[in-house]
């Protein structure tokens, strides 16, 4: 379908272009060379160790029909009549016409951050609003400066809702995503202890995910966690608040975890949630507030809930050929996420349990500190306490005087595979939890 034509691009960039080019069909707005499209305009991206204006013939061939463009030069091996648009920065101008163009469909924005449950968040929010609007959601891990425009420019014109991740690891990178997106609500899940290492404390985290704030519209709603002081504190006017206490506007009144779903009452409603967790209610109830903030009354969104479905790698169950259950949880993590999964599996109806748990990384002075943390969580439930990497080694030392479990730091994945087998039978449980770049994925693809 087409977004709009090559006129669109060009006067926000004041270019002079022919007539048959300006009539130009775009299809799509990508980075990637490599991606085979119809009608699309190519936007190189310049980054640290590579520059895709060096692609620009690849992408011609995958079907680029234009492209943004910060060269002075024209390059010798591409059509003449194949339309340059030259921009001094191709981030930015991305960037800009992102902006541009979320303000010309002008949909309804739901910016979604948090240091933990963001992207289920996400899903949650879209799933209910999907009942009454024709909604659109950031797709994958396309939540940053890059991602986030190209969500906004992969919206068909008709797209009424946006529900939009934002992401940041610093200090101004949710301002600018805020600024982009111009979100009409906001939701901010917790604040965890990710990205201490560049933020400097959990105040710092939350003052960078309230930057929130900077682009969001004049009576725009703050939904957040209100059990958290570092957001109830903060001086925005327009909050709803979600949690678990008395006086939050929408409570989380009962949570009982059963092995595949909870029941969870919210505000008197109450349904079946496939997820496992009570920070998964709570998730919940953000999508709840959103729902109603949106027209869309609660029981039509608790039935969207009881249906939805979450992307892999959270909490995800893979049963091995032993009849052991596997959770992939390690998508990413943090010392909070890490502990609200652990406290999923200690409710469950196995005889064996054994945590897999690998570094939880960009805590820097704080290493130490958060995985202990974690450690002291950890009680006579778990059979088994594995740990992978480096800074994890310190779960160990955080773990009670009492526990009598099996633990076992491993920097050895194929070690850790082979101890991990000999224990897998019809009784028992083991969750995977570590940061992204950990890939733990790849010792329960060795597993079953």
């Amino acid at each position: 379908m087409e977004k709009f034509t090559l006129n669109f691009v060009a006067d926000i960039f004041e270019q002079q272009l022919t007539e048959q080019q300006r009539n130009l069909s775009i299809h799509h707005i990508y980075t990637d060379s490599r991606q085979s499209v119809e009608g699309g305009l190519f936007i190189p991206i310049v980054g640290d160790r590579f520059d895709a204006h060096d692609f620009i013939s690849g992408a011609i061939e995958q079907g680029a029909v234009a492209a943004l463009w910060s060269r002075t030069e024209k390059p010798d091996d591409i059509p003449e009549d194949f339309p340059l648009i030259y921009v001094d920065d191709t981030l930015k101008a991305l960037q800009e016409l992102a902006k541009v163009y979320r303000q010309e469909l002008n949909p309804t924005v739901i910016g979604v951050t948090g240091s933990n449950g963001k992207t289920t968040t996400k899903e949650l929010i879209a799933s209910c609003l999907s009942v009454k609007y024709k909604t659109a959601k950031t797709e994958g891990n396309l939540n940053n400066h890059i991602g986030l425009p190209l969500t906004i420019l992969r919206m068909e014109r008709d797209v009424e809702v946006l529900v939009a991740e934002m992401g940041m690891s610093a200090f101004g990178e949710i301002e600018l995503l805020s600024l982009i997106g111009r979100p009409n609500h906001a939701v901010i899940t917790n604040i965890g202890e990710s990205h201490i290492e560049f933020l400097g404390s959990r105040e710092g985290i939350a003052k960078a995910k309230l930057e929130i704030t900077a682009g969001l519209q004049k009576q725009g709603q703050l939904i957040i966690d209100g059990d958290e002081p570092l957001l109830t504190s903060d001086s925005y006017p327009n909050k709803i608040y979600c949690g678990f206490n008395s006086k939050n506007d929408y409570r989380v009144e009962a949570y009982v975890q059963g092995q595949e779903q909870s029941d969870v009452t919210i505000n008197g409603t109450t349904f079946t949630l496939p997820l496992l967790g009570k920070h998964q209610a709570l998730n919940a109830a953000f999508a709840i507030a959103v729902s109603e903030l949106m027209n869309v009354n609660i029981n039509q969104a608790a039935e969207q809930l009881e249906t939805v479905i979450i992307p892999g790698m959270r909490f995800e169950k893979i049963e091995t050929k032993e009849g052991a259950l596997l959770i992939n949880d390690a998508y990413n993590a943090s010392a909070t996420s890490m502990i609200a999964s652990l406290d999923v599996v200690k409710k469950m109806d196995y005889q064996r349990k054994v945590a897999v748990l690998a570094d939880i990384l960009e805590l820097g002075d704080f290493a130490e500190e958060a995985h202990k943390k974690v450690g002291q969580s950890l009680d006579e439930q778990f059979d088994a306490i594995f740990t992978f990497g480096t800074s994890s080694r310190f779960i160990l030392d955080g773990l009670p005087a009492t526990f009598s479990g099996k633990q076992k730091h491993f920097t050895s994945k194929q070690e850790l595979i082979e101890e991990i087998a000999s224990l897998l039978d019809e009784n028992t449980v083991v969750l995977f939890k570590g940061s992204r770049s950990m890939k733990l994925e790849e010792i329960i693809e060795a597993i079953y």
